[in-house]
């Protein structure tokens, strides 16, 4: 993002003694987004500071935070905060680990329907420039929290280790190995649905097992993968329950390479994590996305009076705080008429948006994707408001031929002011197969044309739901399926690298492919697969190693005893050992390329 990051803030303490009150009202939602926004944007772009909740917000949680983003050194020195309802609110300022700004927490919630207005002064020169915004808060709905049911799978497609009995994911078969061209790289997925447990797995291009985090009962994982935080490579994925009414509650958890934990990534101001988005910046921050069912009239939308509408919340989080840095809703800036999505009778709540991926700009913008409006939306990070939408009913460019998509899923900004996506095509579907689009935008002349697309030429893959597609190095594209176990690398020409599946009916929301090296601090696994007649037969894993060339087994009449007595060339995920040795104690070490030990399993009496 455009605003620059460092340190100077000031932490202080603020009661809050405002003066002015709005009445409840103002702007239904659903009006047009376009009349709601002028006002809004106006008011945003003369602030000093970005605040939010961005003025004009109508359905802000009842817990939320008053966030003032700006410049390295921003200072907030007086803060005022009233509700129409609940009054004046004391609070304290807690300030950003980035140092561009700070948060007023309130000590009371706001109440249910009730407007807020904000009065702040940000320091500068003489007595410093007055900030202020005013929002609304939501009456928030409670929604069903069943989850998904579980497809059936394939039984027979699930890993089983006798050295690492925990990990049972669904196993990888490979129709087509990598190609000469194909990108090195290992493959990272998130596997949930079908037979096996979920959770976020690593393997290799061969489809053998490198690391398997299982998830606790009911839970699933997504968007899994390599990400810099505090300028070294880690993994990064959301983790939490899928409900059946189309989003996720949970977190986002960030490891590093030796699979320890270095933070968890929590939705603020009363919100849990949504599934789709966790992406880290270098400054520090996470951009993540909510789903916030509220109550609203929906009559205009063919809806209930009492209708509950699932809104999109995007936030920017300071990692080391938990601090909402920044937060938009698509209510206010997103017709409800947007929508491609119908309302459904009865109390299930319409999901009309659907954001499913953000992407920062580089002019202070961050480019949204909306599944259910089948449109890109480029926003300016200080006002909230649509620079341009790309797709839908309203896109401001004209699309070229095989530039239209649906459903759409994980758009990114690429180099050379090029925009990728997956393009679902389905639910219902819109075109006969799932596509990755690379997009050239014309801002100047308003138009859209298609670079390439990429599409599996020996199967019909339509997705309804999820997926991703991903630019590596050299031109090469990588597609992930989402709802559909497959997944394909692609070179520049469209020809298919690398082809794969998970079992039947599993699903990963995105497969993605990088480079990763990691070694465990945990000990390496062993197993005693028999024993007799003077000849012992080990199991030897370590879950998460990625740079383990041969396994080497000791034994002895004690484990103080112990020598080599065999050794074996890594195969897979788990490599069996025999030797003809008395024993009866053995351990097992994994060695590197060069012959050296990098870390010696527990002694086990076989």
């Amino acid at each position: 993002m455009a605003l620059a990051r460092s340190s100077g803030l000031l932490l202080a303490a603020v009661i809050a003694t405002v003066t002015v009150a709005s009445a409840c009202g103002g702007t239904s939602p659903a009006t047009s987004a376009a009349l709601v926004q002028r006002a809004d944007v106006s008011a945003a772009a003369a602030n000093p500071v970005t605040i939010s909740p961005l003025p004009g917000t109508s359905d802000a949680s009842p817990a939320t935070q008053i966030s003032f983003l700006g410049r390295g050194g921003t200072r907030v020195v007086a803060v005022q905060v009233v509700g129409s309802r609940s009054g004046p609110h004391r609070g304290v300022l807690r300030e950003y680990s980035t140092g561009t700004g700070a948060s007023f927490l309130p000590a009371q919630p706001f109440r249910s329907g009730e407007h807020v207005s904000v009065h702040a002064r940000i320091a500068g020169a003489g007595s410093g420039e007055a900030a202020s915004t005013t929002f609304a808060i939501a009456t928030q709905a409670t929604v069903s929290q069943a989850q998904f049911p579980p497809t059936p799978g394939n039984p027979q497609a699930i890993q089983h280790y006798i050295s690492a009995p925990s990990l049972t994911p669904s196993a990888l078969s490979i129709s087509t190995p990598a190609q000469t061209g194909a990108t090195p790289g290992d493959l990272f997925l998130a596997p949930y649905q079908g037979d096996g447990s979920a959770g976020p797995m690593i393997a290799a291009q061969d489809g053998s097992l490198i690391w398997f985090h299982p998830l606790p009962a009911g839970e699933a994982a997504s968007n899994f993968g390599v990400q810099q935080y505090q300028g070294k490579p880690v993994l990064a994925w959301w983790q939490g329950r899928i409900l059946q009414v189309g989003f996720g509650q949970g977190e986002d958890m960030i490891f590093d390479s030796s699979y320890r934990r270095l933070a968890v990534v929590r939705a603020g101001n009363g919100y849990q994590a949504d599934l789709h988005v966790i992406r880290l910046t270098p400054q520090g921050t996470a951009w993540i996305d909510v789903f916030d069912p509220i109550r609203m009239n929906l009559s205009s939308s063919h809806g209930s009076s009492d209708g509950v509408v699932t809104d999109s919340v995007v936030q920017e989080i300071d990692i080391k705080t938990g601090l909402v840095m920044w937060e938009w809703h698509a209510l206010g800036h997103v017709a409800l008429s947007e929508s491609n999505n119908p309302v459904r009778a009865g109390t299930y709540p319409w999901d009309y948006v659907h954001i499913n991926s953000v992407d920062p700009g580089p002019a202070g913008d961050l480019l949204l994707s909306a599944r259910n409006t089948w449109t890109l939306y480029d926003i300016s990070i200080h006002s909230g408001g649509i620079i341009w939408r790309l797709g839908g009913a309203h896109s401001s460019f004209k699309l070229g031929g095989g530039a239209r998509f649906y459903w759409q899923h994980d758009a990114e900004f690429q180099p050379g002011g090029l925009i990728s996506l997956f393009d679902n095509g389905s639910d219902p579907p819109k075109e006969k197969q799932s596509r990755g689009l690379l997009l050239a935008p014309d801002v100047a002349r308003h138009t859209v044309s298609l670079v390439k697309q990429f599409v599996n030429p020996s199967k019909i893959l339509l997705a309804e739901s999820q997926g991703g597609m991903l630019g590596l190095p050299g031109g090469n594209w990588f597609l992930g399926y989402g709802q559909l176990p497959n997944f394909t690398e692609f070179n520049a020409a469209g020809q298919v690298l690398l082809d794969g599946t998970l079992g039947k009916n599993v699903q990963s929301f995105r497969t993605l492919l990088y480079p990763w090296s990691a070694q465990p601090e945990t000990e390496p696994a062993l197993a005693v697969a028999s024993a007799g007649g003077g000849e012992l037969k080990v199991a030897a894993s370590w879950n998460g190693a990625s740079n383990v060339a041969a396994w080497r087994m000791l034994a002895g009449s004690s484990p103080s005893t112990l020598i080599a007595v065999a050794s074996a060339r890594a195969a897979g995920f788990q490599t069996s050992i025999t030797a003809h040795a008395a024993g009866p104690f053995v351990a097992v070490q994994a060695l590197d390329g060069a012959g050296a030990a990098l870390a010696t399993s527990a002694t086990l009496k076989a």
